[in-house]
């Protein structure tokens, strides 16, 4: 008889003028990789918190190991051996890795015996590939370094249950395939995992079984040696969908944008960016892919002016914006949708309406001689919402309230309702569901088709090859190579991003 390890019977979670989770009953045994599958707003993200204890639920039990359990706080939960990782990591950027992995661990004395636990990371190391830099501070690593600081947490405190919520957002296909094996090696340890994510590729590859969420509801659960792709994605948004882009390939040589020598330093001091050279043409989609933290990041944001230029220069539609300021660089025709949602695409205190209208809240007819219309700002945010199927159960509350995916339409929204010349996009179905993501690329799509320009920074190799004309790969700072995304394949890119020439 299988062993189950965890079970929730009948969880309920009501909210004001929202149901998120409705009767779900979920069983996770032991050794066992469960995907839980699901659109933005599915009640995914919720059961998992009540799980590790951040919400209480309306209704429901939750039974760990055979036993009825209250959890009451994350501290319970870790203390019944389930460990999460969260979408939005839960790190104090301020201290450094090694802090953050024993943060709030009392074992280890108010004086840190650093010896102890650099001799436990090493042991995690051994055991799962997995290392980071333990005296380096959080807000100097990359978002892939952060999520290994997260899982490293999860493994420090001696999880047996684990829930990772979208892991291979931020992985090349090489990096993904470790993190498989090292979630297999969990598994044959006897951990058991409770996996998140919108890839169905990924599902079918590392999944025992798959319960599928529908508007808070559980909708079927089954083994994975028993459905398909196409089965998943009709129970998730309950209508089969398609994947079919309408992109009108124009070939153009004007240069829109042209940047020469570009030499940016990292937030550590060292050099992010070693004389880059790149021209952009107009009405093309540039993708760019690249490992996290081999200078996507300082590139993108060196455009959009949120990094200093050390040398070389940056010209706009004939215009030096080297080190200008961003809202001038703005005003130009260029926007920024930024891989970090939480903390720079949003100010997450501020209602929905205020994030909503951050590109124009000082311009008629949203602002007039310096005074806000509130009425104008919240029918606007209520267009925006209807137009880009955000759901927006109350746009006073702060942002930070909606669901991932949710604020990550928002952002997008945002950007493109600005019409620019230019859009830098980085990860921008990140954390998206099916429906969601198909949407927003066909959105990129339709702005290049308009001839607008587009630089899309992302890992997912599939993204990068069916919406870009060309692709740039870069490795430690450096292009290494450009090429037609008509030419190009998987394997290739994978072996750039991983430091072979083109």
């Amino acid at each position: 008889m299988e062993e189950i390890v965890l079970e929730t019977r009948n969880i309920t979670k009501i909210f004001p003028e929202t149901i998120a989770n409705k009767n779900i009953s979920f069983k996770l045994k032991k050794g066992e990789i469960h995907a839980l599958l699901g659109e933005n707003g599915a009640g995914k993200t919720t059961l998992m918190n009540i799980l590790y204890g951040i919400y209480m639920p309306t209704n429901g039990e939750i039974f760990i190991n055979g036993q009825k359990v209250t959890i009451k706080s994350p501290l319970d939960a870790i203390r019944l051996g389930i460990g999460m990782i969260h979408q939005h990591f839960m790190l104090v950027e301020t201290l450094t890795v090694l802090e953050n992995i024993i943060l709030g661990l009392k074992e280890y004395g108010f004086v840190i015996n650093k010896r102890a636990v650099k001799e436990k990371l090493k042991e995690i190391e051994r055991l799962y590939s997995l290392k980071v830099e333990p005296n380096v501070k959080v807000w100097q690593t990359t978002v892939g370094e952060q999520q290994k600081i997260e899982i490293i947490k999860v493994l420090f405190r001696g999880a047996n249950i684990l829930i990772l919520d979208e892991p291979t957002a931020v992985l090349t296909p090489q990096e993904t395939q470790g993190l498989f094996k090292i979630l297999k090696k969990m598994k044959d340890d006897g951990k058991s995992i409770i996996f998140i994510t919108h890839k169905l590729e990924e599902v079918m590859q590392i999944a025992d079984t798959i319960t599928v969420l529908r508007k808070g509801e559980v909708i079927k659960t089954l083994p994975k040696d028993k459905t398909t792709k196409s089965e998943l994605a009709q129970l998730m948004v309950g209508e089969t969908q398609t994947c079919d882009f309408l992109r009108k390939r124009k070939e153009t040589d004007e240069t829109i944008l042209s940047i020469k020598g570009l030499t940016v330093y990292s937030d550590k001091g060292t050099k992010s960016l070693k004389g880059v050279d790149l021209d952009v043409k107009r009405g093309e989609i540039l993708g760019i892919a690249g490992i996290s933290g081999n200078g996507q990041k300082e590139l993108v944001q060196t455009i959009a002016g949120l990094k200093k230029v050390a040398e070389g220069k940056i010209i706009f539609n004939g215009v030096d914006i080297t080190n200008k300021h961003p809202r001038f660089i703005s005003r130009l025709g260029i926007n920024y949708i930024p891989a970090d949602r939480l903390a720079m695409g949003v100010a997450p205190n501020l209602s929905s309406i205020d994030n909503a209208i951050m590109r124009r809240y000082y311009r008629f007819p949203l602002s007039k001689r310096g005074i806000m219309n509130y009425t104008k700002a919240l029918a606007y945010t209520r267009m925006m919402a209807k137009a880009y199927k955000i759901k927006l159960d109350n746009p006073f509350a702060p942002i930070k309230l909606l669901s991932g995916g949710n604020m990550q339409k928002l952002i997008l929204a945002r950007e493109i309702l600005e019409n620019p010349k230019l859009l830098i996009a980085s990860y921008p179905t990140r954390g998206l569901d099916i429906a969601s993501t198909q949407f927003f690329r066909q959105k990129l799509i339709e702005i290049a088709n308009k001839g607008k320009t587009i630089i899309l920074v992302s890992e997912d190799l599939d993204e990068i090859l069916s919406l870009s004309d060309r692709i740039a790969v870069m490795y430690e700072g450096r292009i290494v190579g450009i090429m037609d995304a008509e030419k190009a394949d998987k394997n290739t890119i994978g072996l750039m991003m991983a430091g072979a020439k083109a």
